[in-house]
């Protein structure tokens, strides 16, 4: 069960605008192996980096999204009225804290992607939070959201716990009146997209998923994203959005992913990462000083806390590696860090580099 949702108003103090790339910067000449960016690695496929290139003969036209978003839409089955396509997952939490139209407190559920929140806040919004618990594996009771709320935000796998909640206890926060938002940025790491619910798009009143072509494509600096939402939602949104807000080669990129070729190969990276995965939580049970979040990960990177984490994080670095820390998503506290799955030569150099960090005064608790 999760904690009771915080009031609005002032929140704990948080950098809500703190993100894994910041564990990259200022590294002083130093190359880092990162561990802190939940991008998987090799990114972007050569095929998909010339579709890309091919796109940019079109940059003295202005972008036409219709062939992009036709293309979205067949890959979800879904018509193209329930699509919008976004600069990045992260346009498309600023146009839900602007533009739609929402009664009711704004609750978000946490540790998640703290853009949602920063979205809200900086819109002018007061925001409740829910604080689920580690002793409850972070996995969310939906009697714990309030009644009252009129928009709920959760991440599904969340980011950074790495928990998959079951696609039948979110829905049962969907309710006439209340938005549902369900960030689902990593749903395409999942093997199979088990527990999406972006079949139940067209059923679920108030429901909006997003999806992100960020992570399993390499896309970041691209900015392209997409929402899935019942055509009235997705008109309103779409009213807030500037004219031609996404570019030609994001639009490439967008119907490039939602090919078949693309899906294949997704598919196939979903299930090498959940052996990496399984590999590196095979190896991080040697330390009895660490603890993983959730028993059950399923993105494409875990959560481990640790006595001391905050020095942990810092040794690490000292010793080549980038890992996330926690303590910037509300919720979480020093102790806990956010590592990427790589494969399995990258695991296990960096449980070297982790068993001498534990050696030198940070030894098992």
């Amino acid at each position: 069960m999760s904690t009771p949702t915080e009031p609005g108003g002032p929140a704990r103090p948080v950098d809500l605008g703190h993100h894994g790339d910041a564990e990259l910067r200022d590294t002083g000449g130093a190359k880092l192996v990162d561990l802190a960016v939940n991008v998987r690695a090799g990114t972007p496929p050569a095929w998909l980096r010339d579709r890309i290139a091919a796109s940019l003969d079109s940059l003295a036209v202005y972008p036409d999204g219709r062939a992009a978003r036709r293309a979205v839409a067949r890959r979800h089955g879904l018509p193209e009225e329930c699509v919008l396509l976004t600069a990045g997952a992260a346009e498309a939490f600023v146009l839900l804290a602007r533009a739609l139209p929402v009664t009711g407190q704004r609750v978000v559920v946490h540790p998640q992607f703290t853009e949602p929140e920063a979205a809200l806040r900086a819109a002018g919004h007061e925001v409740g939070r829910v604080l689920l618990r580690a002793e409850d594996g972070f996995r969310l009771d939906p009697d714990d959201v309030p009644n009252d709320a009129g928009l709920v935000v959760v991440g599904n796998p969340t980011n950074p716990t790495s928990v998959l909640h079951p696609a039948a206890g979110l829905a049962q926060l969907a309710r006439p009146g209340r938005a549902l938002v369900v960030d689902e940025a990593f749903m395409d790491a999942v093997p199979g997209e088990r527990e999406s619910l972006v079949p139940a798009v067209r059923s679920l009143p108030g429901l909006i998923v997003l999806r992100s072509l960020t992570k399993t494509w390499g896309l970041a600096g691209l900015r392209i994203g997409y929402v899935l939402a019942a055509p009235e939602m997705i008109e309103a949104l779409a009213q807030g959005q500037p004219l031609w807000p996404v570019s030609a080669p994001a639009l490439a990129a967008a119907e490039a992913c939602s090919s078949g070729r693309a899906l294949a190969e997704a598919a196939e990276a979903a299930l090498e990462t959940a052996g990496d995965r399984g590999h590196l939580l095979d190896r991080l049970g040697a330390f009895p000083s660490l603890r993983v979040a959730t028993p059950f990960p399923a993105g494409p990177f875990v959560l481990v806390h640790h006595p001391e984490g905050a020095a942990l994080r810092l040794r690490l670095r000292e010793l080549g590696y980038a890992v996330r820390r926690g303590d910037t998503f509300p919720g979480l506290g020093p102790g806990w860090l956010r590592l990427a799955v790589r494969d399995r030569a990258t695991t296990d150099a960096f449980v070297g580099a982790l068993t001498e960090a534990l050696g030198a005064g940070l030894g098992e608790a």
